[in-house]
């Protein structure tokens, strides 16, 4: 089955459409990832947190989620989380550092 808002990992374009799912730091952080000012650390540490969190790597066509599709999915997600929005917030601050400062090899 297609669907037109089924891709392989988190799209960006969704993220906006979450600002309003959670509480005031949630949506700062919507804000500080989706502004004009936000370079592509910033986003890519985003997406792999929602990678994360939504299991988007197991997500396949045939699958509920994809059927759904990304945005219907994402805000489940989110919904879904038990923790707090700082946890949320910790957690993206987390994946950004991994992104900036990758684990030296050899």
């Amino acid at each position: 089955m297609f669907n037109s808002d089924t891709e392989l990992m988190f799209p960006m374009r969704v993220a906006a459409s979450l600002r309003d799912a959670r509480g005031v730091q949630w949506a700062q952080l919507i804000d500080a990832v989706t502004s004009q000012q936000a370079d592509l650390l910033d986003q890519s540490a985003f997406v792999l947190m929602m990678v994360k969190m939504g299991g988007c790597v197991a997500c396949n066509s045939d699958s509920f989620r994809a059927m759904r599709g990304c945005t219907v999915c994402a805000h489940q997600t989110i919904r879904r989380f038990r923790g707090t929005d700082q946890e949320l917030v910790e957690q993206y601050h987390q994946y950004h550092g991994d992104l900036a400062n990758p684990p030296k090899k050899g």
